[in-house]
């Protein structure tokens, strides 16, 4: 368990997190994908900030849809993440935070990479301490709405590209792609 003075990951999620660890930057995998029918799908610049100690992650994609309430989220960041990443369509909405630190550590002890919302977030300065990736619009402390229930495993679209459930996402500091196939992280002879 992880409490808020201490960080402490458990063992379980230990490898999950070290495989979510990009090797290739965001960058060199577009520049990979060029010559391939499958073109990666480019989020739109700057649509996310950085929070979390892992600036770059990737995984397989799961999602959800919510607004303004986010029942959902932790329900799904309770379960196994097993290396994979959350995608939160929040409408978009900056009135109320989608996921605080008590939600990311959720996430980081059942194994996520991270979590991409379209929305924000609250208590970054405790989830910038945690060993999770998490692109977010912004930040608002004002707590989530507790009545929607939301929508899982829907596709969702925003930044530009469409997130579909079992495609895989790819997050660095220079920007978040997705791709219907998993892309390789091995480098070139």
């Amino acid at each position: 368990l992880i409490s808020r003075a201490r960080t402490r990951v458990i063992p379980s999620s230990i490898s999950y997190l070290s495989r979510s660890i990009m090797t290739k930057t965001v960058a060199d995998l577009c520049d990979d994908a060029i010559p391939s029918p499958g073109r990666v799908h480019v989020c739109e610049a700057n649509y996310f900030k950085p929070y979390g100690l892992h600036g770059s992650f990737h995984g397989k994609i799961r999602t959800c849809r919510i607004f303004e309430s986010n029942p959902l989220v932790r329900s799904i960041l309770s379960t196994p993440g097993g290396g994979d990443v959350l995608v939160v369509d929040g409408g978009m909405s900056m009135r109320t935070a989608l996921m605080g630190d008590q939600i990311a550590k959720l996430a980081v002890e059942n194994g996520w990479a991270g979590v991409i919302i379209n929305g924000c977030i609250r208590d970054s300065a405790i989830i910038n301490t945690l060993p999770l990736g998490v692109k977010a619009r912004g930040t608002v402390p004002v707590k989530s709405l507790k009545g929607h229930a939301g929508e899982q495993g829907v596709a969702v679209a925003f930044a530009g590209v469409e997130f579909v459930e079992g495609w895989h996402v790819y997050a660095d500091e220079d920007g978040v792609i997705v791709s219907e196939e998993e892309l390789s992280l091995e480098e070139k002879e």
